[in-house]
């Protein structure tokens, strides 16, 4: 069972003698020292004896040769201990430093079966989005190619809210980050792999991300520990079922407009929530057709609405509010976009998609 510490300096102090840790290896970015739980880090070994060794040598859509680097630091410095400050990256290469620093170094890790080992990880997500400090998923990049690296013993075993860290995050990527995690919820919520209990995470991440929206986007300490608080929440639910279509279709437009990941999903459900309400008869979750009204009255419910087609319009909206613009495509994207889809996702989206669908959706979404 995950910890959930407040960052409160006498807390994480008892927390981390707890541990027994005398070194721990922090993986952050290089601006984490400007932070009040980077300066919590910088002066814990005068205050507690654990020592703090910093590993920053990565950059955004980590290697596995940076992760390479980060096992053999926490071994010459005799660590036995993993924390992580930041976004998607840092919990990323903590994750796998982590998990391979117990495994045999004779060969590649990545070609390795995991090994699990219960070494202590703490984790501070300074972004309220991507829940990644809740979920057994891991993206690195092996000679060029993204690869998913995944186990149960890569979550970290405690995590620190901190409000202050949102401070200056720019307005851009926290509305993108906020759609990030509403996207993680919407898409557990209705995916073929749903479980009452992950309906339960989604439904309580959807009603706390929209209350704490507006005190969040003004920049107020309640509604950016909640925030932050809704997005672990979405991520207890993607852990169990994954995502859906709508991230699939997501990637690809992050790389070629260079728009934030969050904006990406956020047009890509938009236009994916009325269209499956319009394709109803095409169901594909094995508990047929009527669980799809009674799940999708679910996801409504828990937006506030009335019924499914005001929820999906309320979510239209909210991307409108935001100014999440659409990217202006050229001639020959249509075709990249819908080549670069993984058709694994289209399996746990809950009604039947093919390339034509798939084709529309996009010519939806870029408004073509």
């Amino acid at each position: 069972m995950q910890k959930t510490l407040d960052m409160d300096k006498q807390v994480l102090d008892e927390y981390i003698k707890s541990t027994g840790a005398k070194k721990i290896l922090l993986v952050c970015g290089k601006s984490a020292g400007k932070l009040s739980i980077g300066e919590y880090f910088e002066s814990l070994e005068e205050r507690t004896g654990v020592g703090v060794v910093k590993f920053s040598d990565f950059h955004p859509n980590p290697s596995y040769d940076s992760v390479v680097e980060g096992v053999k630091l926490f071994k010459e410095k005799g660590c036995d201990m993993v924390a992580a400050v930041g976004g998607g990256s840092a919990m990323d290469v903590a994750k796998c430093i982590k998990m391979y620093v117990t495994m045999d170094d004779s060969t590649e890790y990545i070609k390795q079966e995991i090994v699990p080992n219960d070494m202590e990880f703490l984790a501070v997500p300074t972004t309220a989005g991507t829940g990644s400090e809740a979920t057994r998923y891991a993206i690195i990049y092996y000679k060029g190619e993204k690869v998913s690296v995944t186990d149960y013993s890569c979550i970290p075993t405690a995590v620190v809210f901190d409000p202050s860290v949102l401070d200056t995050l720019p307005e851009y990527h926290k509305k993108a980050t906020m759609m990030d995690a509403l996207c993680h919820a919407v898409e557990s919520y209705w995916s073929t792999a749903s479980t009452e209990e992950s309906r339960a995470f989604a439904r309580d991440a959807i009603k706390l991300l929209l209350k704490a929206k507006d005190g969040y986007l003004k920049g107020t300490a309640e509604g950016h520990r909640d925030m932050l608080k809704a997005a672990n929440i979405a991520g207890d639910a993607i852990n169990i079922t994954g995502t859906t279509v709508g991230h699939a279709m997501c990637y690809k437009l992050t790389t070629k407009y260079n728009i934030a990941h969050g904006h990406a999903t956020a047009l890509v459900n938009r236009a994916l929530f009325p269209y499956m309400l319009e394709n109803l008869d095409k169901c594909q979750d094995k508990r047929g057709r009527a669980y799809l009204d009674e799940m999708f009255a679910g996801i409504a419910e828990a937006m506030g609405c009335e019924s499914a087609h005001s929820a999906a319009e309320k979510f239209y909206q909210l991307t409108e509010q935001l100014e999440l613009s659409v990217p202006v495509p050229e001639k020959d994207d249509l075709d990249i976009l819908i080549n670069s889809v993984n058709t694994q996702r289209l399996k746990s989206t809950p009604v039947v998609l093919d390339v034509g669908d798939i084709e529309k959706l996009y010519r939806i979404i870029l408004g073509l």
